[in-house]
Protein backbone atom coordinates (compact mmCIF):
# COMPACT_ATOMS: atom_id res chain seq x y z
CA UNK A 1 0.00 0.00 0.00
CA UNK A 2 1.83 2.80 1.08
CA UNK A 3 -0.06 5.66 -1.54
CA UNK A 4 2.15 8.36 0.27
CA UNK A 5 0.53 11.06 -2.91
CA UNK A 6 -2.78 10.45 -2.15
CA UNK A 7 -2.88 8.83 1.57
CA UNK A 8 -2.11 9.26 4.78
CA UNK A 9 -4.88 12.44 4.93
CA UNK A 10 -5.92 13.43 8.18
CA UNK A 11 -9.43 16.09 8.07
CA UNK A 12 -8.41 20.23 8.48
CA UNK A 13 -12.06 21.20 8.84
CA UNK A 14 -12.56 19.94 12.20
CA UNK A 15 -15.84 18.21 13.16
CA UNK A 16 -19.01 20.52 12.26
CA UNK A 17 -21.32 21.63 15.25
CA UNK A 18 -24.08 19.08 15.15
CA UNK A 19 -27.32 20.97 16.53
CA UNK A 20 -30.39 19.02 18.36
CA UNK A 21 -28.36 16.68 20.65
CA UNK A 22 -30.97 16.26 23.27
CA UNK A 23 -29.58 12.84 24.48
CA UNK A 24 -25.80 13.04 23.37
CA UNK A 25 -25.93 10.42 21.36
CA UNK A 26 -25.63 11.63 18.00
CA UNK A 27 -24.05 9.33 15.99
CA UNK A 28 -21.37 9.64 13.45
CA UNK A 29 -23.35 8.37 10.56
CA UNK A 30 -26.12 10.44 11.32
CA UNK A 31 -23.50 13.47 10.94
CA UNK A 32 -22.19 12.21 7.55
CA UNK A 33 -25.84 13.08 6.02
CA UNK A 34 -24.74 16.61 6.67
CA UNK A 35 -22.33 16.46 3.66
CA UNK A 36 -20.15 18.14 5.20
CA UNK A 37 -16.64 19.28 3.25
CA UNK A 38 -13.19 18.04 4.46
CA UNK A 39 -10.24 18.80 3.28
CA UNK A 40 -6.94 16.56 2.77
CA UNK A 41 -4.22 17.61 4.97
CA UNK A 42 -0.99 17.50 3.16
CA UNK A 43 2.55 17.37 2.96
CA UNK A 44 4.55 17.40 0.28
CA UNK A 45 3.35 15.83 -2.78
CA UNK A 46 -0.01 15.87 -1.31
CA UNK A 47 -0.66 19.11 -1.79
CA UNK A 48 -1.79 18.21 -5.42
CA UNK A 49 -4.21 15.73 -4.12
CA UNK A 50 -6.50 18.79 -2.69
CA UNK A 51 -7.21 19.68 -5.87
CA UNK A 52 -9.32 16.88 -6.63
CA UNK A 53 -12.87 16.21 -5.16
CA UNK A 54 -12.05 15.29 -1.93
CA UNK A 55 -16.78 15.84 -1.06
CA UNK A 56 -17.90 13.10 0.78
CA UNK A 57 -20.82 11.74 -0.61
CA UNK A 58 -23.14 10.11 1.71
CA UNK A 59 -24.68 6.83 0.53
CA UNK A 60 -28.14 6.31 -0.80
CA UNK A 61 -28.48 2.84 -1.93
CA UNK A 62 -30.38 1.43 0.84
CA UNK A 63 -28.10 -2.08 0.38
CA UNK A 64 -25.25 -0.28 1.00
CA UNK A 65 -26.33 1.67 3.28
CA UNK A 66 -27.46 -1.14 5.13
CA UNK A 67 -23.97 -3.11 4.32
CA UNK A 68 -22.11 0.22 5.78
CA UNK A 69 -23.97 -0.04 9.06
CA UNK A 70 -23.05 -3.28 9.01
CA UNK A 71 -19.29 -2.63 8.43
CA UNK A 72 -19.45 -0.13 11.32
CA UNK A 73 -20.51 -2.58 13.88
CA UNK A 74 -17.35 -5.01 12.81
CA UNK A 75 -14.49 -1.93 14.08
CA UNK A 76 -11.47 -3.75 13.75
CA UNK A 77 -10.28 -6.18 10.80
CA UNK A 78 -6.99 -6.87 9.35
CA UNK A 79 -4.93 -6.36 6.16
CA UNK A 80 -2.64 -8.47 4.82
CA UNK A 81 0.00 -7.18 2.45
CA UNK A 82 1.46 -10.61 1.05
CA UNK A 83 2.93 -11.33 -2.48
CA UNK A 84 6.01 -12.09 -4.44
CA UNK A 85 7.91 -9.47 -2.61
CA UNK A 86 7.62 -11.05 0.95
CA UNK A 87 9.97 -13.33 0.13
CA UNK A 88 12.83 -10.68 0.47
CA UNK A 89 11.18 -9.20 2.65
CA UNK A 90 11.08 -5.62 1.03
CA UNK A 91 8.63 -3.29 0.04
CA UNK A 92 5.18 -3.62 -1.63
CA UNK A 93 5.75 -2.67 -5.04
CA UNK A 94 6.72 0.27 -4.90
CA UNK A 95 10.73 -0.27 -5.68
CA UNK A 96 9.98 -1.44 -9.16
CA UNK A 97 8.56 2.54 -9.33
CA UNK A 98 11.51 4.86 -10.54
CA UNK A 99 10.54 8.12 -8.45
CA UNK A 100 13.37 9.77 -6.33
CA UNK A 101 11.42 8.65 -2.91
CA UNK A 102 12.92 6.60 -0.15
CA UNK A 103 10.20 4.30 -0.47
CA UNK A 104 11.35 3.49 -4.22
CA UNK A 105 14.92 2.88 -3.14
CA UNK A 106 16.74 -0.07 -4.03
CA UNK A 107 19.80 -1.60 -3.39
CA UNK A 108 23.22 0.50 -4.02
CA UNK A 109 24.80 -0.33 -7.43
CA UNK A 110 21.76 -2.11 -9.16
CA UNK A 111 20.64 -0.39 -12.24
CA UNK A 112 17.18 0.40 -12.59
CA UNK A 113 16.08 -1.77 -15.57
CA UNK A 114 18.05 -4.55 -13.90
CA UNK A 115 16.50 -4.60 -11.08
CA UNK A 116 13.15 -4.42 -12.48
CA UNK A 117 14.04 -7.41 -14.72
CA UNK A 118 14.96 -8.81 -11.70
CA UNK A 119 11.64 -8.27 -9.58
CA UNK A 120 9.66 -9.46 -12.66
CA UNK A 121 10.87 -13.02 -11.89
CA UNK A 122 10.16 -13.42 -8.54
CA UNK A 123 6.86 -15.74 -8.84
CA UNK A 124 9.12 -18.28 -10.50
CA UNK A 125 10.36 -18.96 -6.88
CA UNK A 126 7.53 -17.97 -5.06
CA UNK A 127 6.03 -21.20 -2.94
CA UNK A 128 4.85 -20.30 0.24
CA UNK A 129 3.92 -24.16 1.29
CA UNK A 130 3.77 -22.67 4.91
CA UNK A 131 0.18 -20.96 4.13
CA UNK A 132 -2.73 -22.07 5.92
CA UNK A 133 -5.59 -20.22 5.85
CA UNK A 134 -7.39 -21.12 8.94
CA UNK A 135 -4.69 -20.57 11.03
CA UNK A 136 -4.87 -16.97 9.70
CA UNK A 137 -8.61 -16.79 10.32
CA UNK A 138 -8.60 -18.73 13.33
CA UNK A 139 -5.31 -15.99 15.06
CA UNK A 140 -7.60 -12.88 13.57
CA UNK A 141 -11.08 -14.42 15.06
CA UNK A 142 -9.31 -14.73 18.58
CA UNK A 143 -7.71 -11.31 18.37
CA UNK A 144 -11.40 -9.70 18.27
CA UNK A 145 -10.96 -8.65 14.41
CA UNK A 146 -14.14 -9.11 12.34
CA UNK A 147 -13.22 -8.44 8.80
CA UNK A 148 -10.41 -8.53 6.61
CA UNK A 149 -9.14 -7.01 3.87
CA UNK A 150 -6.55 -8.59 1.25
CA UNK A 151 -3.95 -7.86 -1.62
CA UNK A 152 -6.01 -9.57 -4.22
CA UNK A 153 -3.50 -7.62 -6.80
CA UNK A 154 -0.92 -4.68 -5.45
CA UNK A 155 0.44 -2.20 -8.08
CA UNK A 156 3.28 -4.49 -9.19
CA UNK A 157 0.47 -6.31 -11.02
CA UNK A 158 0.77 -9.96 -9.53
CA UNK A 159 -2.27 -11.36 -9.30
CA UNK A 160 -2.99 -13.62 -5.66
CA UNK A 161 -5.76 -15.03 -7.41
CA UNK A 162 -6.98 -17.13 -10.24
CA UNK A 163 -7.03 -14.58 -13.08
CA UNK A 164 -8.19 -15.63 -17.11
CA UNK A 165 -6.71 -12.03 -18.13
CA UNK A 166 -3.22 -12.55 -17.48
CA UNK A 167 -0.31 -15.22 -16.55
CA UNK A 168 1.43 -12.97 -14.05
CA UNK A 169 -0.63 -14.47 -11.06
CA UNK A 170 -0.47 -17.43 -8.49
CA UNK A 171 -1.63 -20.28 -10.81
CA UNK A 172 -0.12 -19.50 -13.70
CA UNK A 173 2.70 -22.53 -14.43
CA UNK A 174 6.02 -21.34 -13.83
CA UNK A 175 4.93 -20.38 -10.43
CA UNK A 176 5.73 -23.46 -8.06
CA UNK A 177 2.70 -22.98 -5.28
CA UNK A 178 0.45 -23.46 -8.65
CA UNK A 179 0.11 -27.20 -8.10
CA UNK A 180 -0.88 -26.56 -4.31
CA UNK A 181 -4.61 -27.03 -3.19
CA UNK A 182 -4.14 -23.99 -1.86
CA UNK A 183 -3.10 -22.29 -5.19
CA UNK A 184 -5.89 -19.96 -5.69
CA UNK A 185 -4.70 -17.99 -2.50
CA UNK A 186 -7.31 -15.85 -2.56
CA UNK A 187 -10.28 -18.37 -2.79
CA UNK A 188 -8.54 -20.03 0.24
CA UNK A 189 -8.43 -16.87 2.22
CA UNK A 190 -11.64 -15.82 1.31
CA UNK A 191 -13.53 -19.39 2.15
CA UNK A 192 -11.12 -19.75 5.23
CA UNK A 193 -12.45 -16.58 6.61
CA UNK A 194 -15.87 -16.45 5.92
CA UNK A 195 -16.32 -19.68 8.23
CA UNK A 196 -15.58 -17.59 10.58
CA UNK A 197 -18.43 -15.38 9.76
CA UNK A 198 -16.11 -12.28 8.99
CA UNK A 199 -16.68 -9.19 6.72
CA UNK A 200 -14.64 -9.69 3.22
CA UNK A 201 -12.91 -7.02 1.91
CA UNK A 202 -10.78 -7.14 -1.70
CA UNK A 203 -7.84 -4.66 -2.01
CA UNK A 204 -7.52 -4.32 -5.71
CA UNK A 205 -5.28 -1.65 -7.02
CA UNK A 206 -6.18 0.66 -10.33
CA UNK A 207 -2.36 0.57 -11.46
CA UNK A 208 -1.07 -2.24 -12.75
CA UNK A 209 2.62 -1.47 -13.60
CA UNK A 210 2.91 -5.01 -15.44
CA UNK A 211 0.36 -4.67 -18.04
CA UNK A 212 1.43 -3.32 -21.53
CA UNK A 213 -1.38 -1.02 -21.54
CA UNK A 214 -0.86 0.91 -18.71
CA UNK A 215 3.07 0.83 -18.37
CA UNK A 216 4.12 0.64 -22.44
CA UNK A 217 7.02 -0.99 -23.03
CA UNK A 218 7.27 1.86 -25.69
CA UNK A 219 8.62 4.38 -22.84
CA UNK A 220 10.41 4.58 -19.78
CA UNK A 221 8.17 4.66 -16.94
CA UNK A 222 9.42 7.44 -14.96
CA UNK A 223 6.40 7.56 -12.08
CA UNK A 224 3.56 5.32 -10.96
CA UNK A 225 1.31 7.18 -13.32
CA UNK A 226 0.92 5.94 -17.25
CA UNK A 227 3.39 6.90 -19.63
CA UNK A 228 1.38 7.56 -21.99
CA UNK A 229 -0.90 10.36 -23.03
CA UNK A 230 -4.67 8.47 -22.38
CA UNK A 231 -5.78 11.34 -24.79
CA UNK A 232 -3.04 10.41 -27.85
CA UNK A 233 -3.41 7.06 -27.48
CA UNK A 234 -7.01 6.22 -26.16
CA UNK A 235 -7.58 2.91 -27.40
CA UNK A 236 -4.20 1.45 -25.26
CA UNK A 237 -6.29 2.81 -22.47
CA UNK A 238 -9.56 1.46 -23.32
CA UNK A 239 -8.38 -1.94 -23.25
CA UNK A 240 -6.60 -1.18 -20.16
CA UNK A 241 -9.54 -0.11 -18.55
CA UNK A 242 -11.50 -3.55 -20.21
CA UNK A 243 -8.76 -5.43 -18.41
CA UNK A 244 -9.15 -3.95 -14.81
CA UNK A 245 -13.03 -4.57 -15.32
CA UNK A 246 -13.06 -7.88 -16.45
CA UNK A 247 -10.69 -8.42 -13.14
CA UNK A 248 -13.37 -6.85 -10.59
CA UNK A 249 -16.01 -9.10 -13.00
CA UNK A 250 -14.18 -12.26 -11.68
CA UNK A 251 -13.33 -11.35 -7.80
CA UNK A 252 -17.00 -10.20 -7.51
CA UNK A 253 -18.62 -13.55 -9.41
CA UNK A 254 -15.89 -16.43 -8.23
CA UNK A 255 -14.98 -15.57 -4.74
CA UNK A 256 -18.52 -16.49 -3.00
CA UNK A 257 -19.37 -13.16 -0.72
CA UNK A 258 -17.48 -10.06 -1.07
CA UNK A 259 -18.46 -7.00 1.56
CA UNK A 260 -16.32 -4.36 0.27
CA UNK A 261 -14.01 -3.94 -2.85
CA UNK A 262 -10.86 -1.31 -1.60
CA UNK A 263 -9.71 0.29 -4.24
CA UNK A 264 -6.05 1.58 -4.00
CA UNK A 265 -4.00 3.67 -6.59
CA UNK A 266 -5.86 7.23 -5.88
CA UNK A 267 -3.57 8.84 -8.52
CA UNK A 268 -5.40 6.78 -11.09
CA UNK A 269 -8.36 9.23 -11.72
CA UNK A 270 -10.62 11.11 -14.12
CA UNK A 271 -8.60 14.11 -12.96
CA UNK A 272 -6.80 16.24 -15.81
CA UNK A 273 -3.88 18.09 -14.72
CA UNK A 274 -3.35 20.61 -17.66
CA UNK A 275 -0.44 22.63 -15.88
CA UNK A 276 1.33 19.46 -15.17
CA UNK A 277 4.17 17.84 -16.50
CA UNK A 278 4.57 14.66 -18.27
CA UNK A 279 7.38 13.32 -15.70
CA UNK A 280 5.99 14.85 -12.65
CA UNK A 281 3.91 13.38 -9.60
CA UNK A 282 1.06 14.58 -11.28
CA UNK A 283 0.23 13.74 -15.39
CA UNK A 284 -1.62 15.86 -17.60
CA UNK A 285 -3.78 13.49 -18.99
CA UNK A 286 -6.79 11.94 -17.02
CA UNK A 287 -6.21 8.42 -15.95
CA UNK A 288 -10.38 7.60 -15.97
CA UNK A 289 -10.98 4.15 -14.88
CA UNK A 290 -15.15 4.73 -15.89
CA UNK A 291 -15.90 4.25 -12.17
CA UNK A 292 -19.74 4.11 -12.60
CA UNK A 293 -19.07 1.54 -14.78
CA UNK A 294 -17.05 -0.56 -13.02
CA UNK A 295 -18.68 0.15 -9.86
CA UNK A 296 -22.37 -1.08 -11.74
CA UNK A 297 -20.53 -4.87 -12.18
CA UNK A 298 -19.45 -4.93 -8.76
CA UNK A 299 -22.98 -4.00 -7.46
CA UNK A 300 -24.82 -5.96 -10.40
CA UNK A 301 -22.45 -9.14 -8.63
CA UNK A 302 -22.94 -8.70 -5.15
CA UNK A 303 -25.43 -6.40 -4.30
CA UNK A 304 -24.83 -3.93 -1.33
CA UNK A 305 -21.02 -4.16 -2.15
CA UNK A 306 -18.79 -1.39 -0.13
CA UNK A 307 -17.00 0.81 -2.34
CA UNK A 308 -13.79 2.12 -1.25
CA UNK A 309 -12.13 4.28 -4.51
CA UNK A 310 -9.65 6.18 -2.14
CA UNK A 311 -8.90 9.25 -1.56
CA UNK A 312 -10.81 10.07 -4.90
CA UNK A 313 -13.80 11.65 -2.95
CA UNK A 314 -17.12 10.99 -5.19
CA UNK A 315 -20.04 8.60 -4.83
CA UNK A 316 -17.48 5.68 -4.80
CA UNK A 317 -15.61 5.91 -1.96
CA UNK A 318 -18.42 5.11 0.37
CA UNK A 319 -15.94 5.38 3.77
CA UNK A 320 -12.41 7.23 3.84
CA UNK A 321 -8.89 5.47 5.09
CA UNK A 322 -6.74 8.17 6.51
CA UNK A 323 -3.83 5.83 6.52
CA UNK A 324 -1.03 5.65 9.28
CA UNK A 325 -2.94 8.49 11.70
CA UNK A 326 -5.80 8.88 14.04
CA UNK A 327 -7.73 11.81 13.36
CA UNK A 328 -7.83 14.18 16.35
CA UNK A 329 -11.44 13.92 16.68
CA UNK A 330 -14.57 12.37 15.00
CA UNK A 331 -15.15 12.87 11.59
CA UNK A 332 -18.67 14.25 9.77
CA UNK A 333 -18.74 10.51 7.48
CA UNK A 334 -17.68 6.82 7.70
CA UNK A 335 -13.94 6.32 8.32
CA UNK A 336 -11.13 3.43 8.78
CA UNK A 337 -7.84 4.19 10.22
CA UNK A 338 -5.42 1.85 8.30
CA UNK A 339 -2.14 0.95 10.08
CA UNK A 340 0.50 -1.17 10.36
CA UNK A 341 1.34 -3.02 13.31
CA UNK A 342 5.04 -2.56 12.70
CA UNK A 343 6.43 0.32 10.49
CA UNK A 344 5.95 -1.88 7.01
CA UNK A 345 2.75 -2.95 5.18
CA UNK A 346 4.56 -5.77 3.58
CA UNK A 347 7.24 -8.58 5.66
CA UNK A 348 10.30 -7.10 6.98
CA UNK A 349 12.33 -9.56 9.07
CA UNK A 350 13.13 -6.74 11.35
CA UNK A 351 10.05 -4.77 11.61
CA UNK A 352 9.17 -3.12 14.78
CA UNK A 353 5.93 -3.81 15.98
CA UNK A 354 4.04 -1.59 18.70
CA UNK A 355 3.07 -3.08 21.70
CA UNK A 356 0.14 -4.39 22.62
CA UNK A 357 -0.55 -1.63 25.05
CA UNK A 358 0.01 1.19 22.17
CA UNK A 359 -2.14 -1.16 19.86
CA UNK A 360 -5.27 -1.52 22.29
CA UNK A 361 -4.82 2.10 22.86
CA UNK A 362 -5.11 3.09 19.30
CA UNK A 363 -8.09 0.61 19.04
CA UNK A 364 -10.16 2.66 21.91
CA UNK A 365 -9.01 6.29 20.38
CA UNK A 366 -11.14 5.30 16.52
CA UNK A 367 -13.75 3.51 18.24
CA UNK A 368 -14.35 6.48 20.33
CA UNK A 369 -14.33 8.63 17.85
CA UNK A 370 -16.54 7.01 15.11
CA UNK A 371 -13.99 4.95 13.08
CA UNK A 372 -12.60 1.47 12.23
CA UNK A 373 -9.43 0.23 12.82
CA UNK A 374 -7.81 -2.19 9.81
CA UNK A 375 -4.71 -3.00 11.23
CA UNK A 376 -1.97 -4.32 8.79
CA UNK A 377 0.24 -7.78 9.03
CA UNK A 378 2.49 -8.98 6.34
CA UNK A 379 3.14 -12.67 5.92
CA UNK A 380 6.30 -13.98 5.39
CA UNK A 381 7.06 -15.29 2.36
CA UNK A 382 6.29 -18.89 3.63
CA UNK A 383 3.18 -18.36 4.29
CA UNK A 384 3.37 -17.58 8.04
CA UNK A 385 2.16 -14.07 10.02
CA UNK A 386 5.08 -13.14 11.88
CA UNK A 387 5.46 -14.53 15.38
CA UNK A 388 5.88 -10.96 17.29
CA UNK A 389 2.56 -10.32 15.24
CA UNK A 390 0.99 -13.36 16.07
CA UNK A 391 1.88 -12.98 19.84
CA UNK A 392 0.53 -8.98 19.29
CA UNK A 393 -2.94 -10.33 18.50
CA UNK A 394 -3.20 -13.36 20.60
CA UNK A 395 -2.39 -10.22 23.83
CA UNK A 396 -5.37 -7.93 22.13
CA UNK A 397 -7.61 -11.11 22.10
CA UNK A 398 -7.26 -11.74 25.34
CA UNK A 399 -8.20 -7.82 25.95
CA UNK A 400 -10.95 -8.11 23.85
CA UNK A 401 -12.35 -11.23 25.48
CA UNK A 402 -13.01 -9.03 28.32
CA UNK A 403 -13.86 -5.72 26.83
CA UNK A 404 -14.92 -6.74 23.20
CA UNK A 405 -18.98 -5.31 23.91
CA UNK A 406 -17.45 -1.96 24.49
CA UNK A 407 -16.04 -2.04 21.35
CA UNK A 408 -18.07 -4.48 18.68
CA UNK A 409 -21.41 -3.03 17.65
CA UNK A 410 -20.92 0.39 19.42
CA UNK A 411 -21.09 3.84 18.45
CA UNK A 412 -19.58 7.42 19.56
CA UNK A 413 -20.97 9.47 22.10
CA UNK A 414 -20.71 12.86 22.85
CA UNK A 415 -18.42 14.23 24.74
CA UNK A 416 -16.39 11.32 23.28
CA UNK A 417 -13.07 11.70 25.90
CA UNK A 418 -12.87 13.20 29.43
CA UNK A 419 -9.40 13.16 30.95
CA UNK A 420 -8.05 9.31 30.07
CA UNK A 421 -11.52 8.11 29.67
CA UNK A 422 -12.92 7.62 25.85
CA UNK A 423 -16.51 6.64 25.55
CA UNK A 424 -18.43 4.30 23.01
CA UNK A 425 -22.28 3.50 23.37
CA UNK A 426 -23.81 -0.01 22.96
CA UNK A 427 -27.10 -0.21 20.93
CA UNK A 428 -29.06 -0.80 24.39
CA UNK A 429 -28.15 2.60 25.70
CA UNK A 430 -25.48 1.85 27.99
CA UNK A 431 -22.42 3.79 28.12
CA UNK A 432 -18.59 1.95 28.14
CA UNK A 433 -16.45 4.41 29.80
CA UNK A 434 -12.83 2.62 28.95
CA UNK A 435 -9.77 3.96 30.76
CA UNK A 436 -6.47 4.23 29.02
CA UNK A 437 -3.86 4.24 32.15
CA UNK A 438 -0.50 6.08 31.91
CA UNK A 439 2.85 3.58 31.20
CA UNK A 440 3.09 3.82 34.77
CA UNK A 441 -0.31 2.68 35.82
CA UNK A 442 -0.61 -1.60 36.37
CA UNK A 443 -3.84 -1.36 37.98
CA UNK A 444 -6.96 0.67 37.69
CA UNK A 445 -6.76 3.67 40.36
CA UNK A 446 -8.90 3.47 43.34
CA UNK A 447 -11.36 5.84 41.86
CA UNK A 448 -12.58 6.92 39.02
CA UNK A 449 -14.68 10.40 38.36
CA UNK A 450 -17.21 10.94 35.67
CA UNK A 451 -18.59 14.58 34.46
CA UNK A 452 -19.98 14.42 31.56
CA UNK A 453 -21.76 11.29 31.31
CA UNK A 454 -23.10 10.74 34.34
CA UNK A 455 -25.18 7.39 35.83
CA UNK A 456 -28.68 7.55 35.76
CA UNK A 457 -30.58 7.10 39.19
CA UNK A 458 -30.74 3.36 39.86
CA UNK A 459 -28.24 2.49 37.21
CA UNK A 460 -25.26 -0.37 37.58
CA UNK A 461 -21.62 0.44 37.00
CA UNK A 462 -19.45 -2.55 36.82
CA UNK A 463 -15.92 -3.05 35.45
CA UNK A 464 -15.80 -5.38 32.60
CA UNK A 465 -14.44 -8.68 33.57
CA UNK A 466 -15.94 -8.74 37.03
CA UNK A 467 -19.50 -9.07 38.23
CA UNK A 468 -20.13 -6.92 40.95
CA UNK A 469 -22.03 -3.59 40.49
CA UNK A 470 -19.48 -0.84 42.22
CA UNK A 471 -20.31 1.47 44.35
CA UNK A 472 -20.76 5.50 43.06
CA UNK A 473 -22.05 8.67 44.52
CA UNK A 474 -22.65 12.25 43.20
CA UNK A 475 -21.23 15.33 44.28
CA UNK A 476 -20.75 18.54 43.19
CA UNK A 477 -22.44 17.81 39.81
CA UNK A 478 -19.56 14.74 39.03
CA UNK A 479 -19.91 11.14 39.85
CA UNK A 480 -17.36 9.38 41.83
CA UNK A 481 -17.06 5.61 40.79
CA UNK A 482 -15.01 3.16 43.75
CA UNK A 483 -13.04 0.28 42.75
CA UNK A 484 -11.85 -2.08 46.19
CA UNK A 485 -8.85 -3.14 46.27
CA UNK A 486 -9.73 -6.58 45.28
CA UNK A 487 -11.52 -5.34 41.91
CA UNK A 488 -8.25 -3.40 41.23
CA UNK A 489 -5.90 -6.34 41.81
CA UNK A 490 -7.71 -8.76 39.63
CA UNK A 491 -7.66 -6.24 36.93
CA UNK A 492 -4.26 -5.72 37.10
CA UNK A 493 -1.94 -6.04 34.04
CA UNK A 494 -4.66 -4.47 31.37
CA UNK A 495 -3.84 -2.43 28.57
CA UNK A 496 -7.24 -0.45 29.60
CA UNK A 497 -10.32 -0.96 31.39
CA UNK A 498 -13.90 -0.33 30.64
CA UNK A 499 -16.57 0.83 33.07
CA UNK A 500 -20.37 -0.48 31.86
CA UNK A 501 -22.62 2.25 32.89
CA UNK A 502 -25.96 0.57 32.81
CA UNK A 503 -27.59 3.93 31.64
CA UNK A 504 -26.74 7.75 31.76
CA UNK A 505 -28.51 10.72 32.22
CA UNK A 506 -29.89 12.27 29.29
Amino acid sequence: MFDPFVVRYRTTSGLAEIEDMPTRREILQGAAALALLSRIGAQGAQAAAAAKNDDYVPVTDPLVAKKLAQWQDWKFGLILHWGTYSQRGIVESWSICSEDEPWCARPEGVGYVEYKREYEQLPKTFNPLKFDPDAWARAAHDAGMRYVVFTTKHHDGFCMFDTKQTDYCITAPDVPYHTNKNANITLALFDAFRKRDFGIGAYFSKADWHHPDYWSRRWATPTRNNNYDTRKYPQMWKRFVEFTHAQIEELTTQYGRVDLMWLDAGWVNEQSHPDAKAYGMEVPWPQDMDMRKLAAIARRNQPGIILVNRADGGPYENYRTPEQTVPDQPLPYPWETCMTMGDSWSYKPDDKYKSTRELVRTLVEIVSRGGNLLLGVGPTGEGELPAAALQRMREIGEWMNVNGSAIHDTRPIAPYSEGKLRFTQNKDGAVNAIYLPDANEAQPPANITLGALRPAPGAQVKLLGIDRPLAWRERDGSVNVTLPEAVRQKAQGAPAWTLRISAVRS
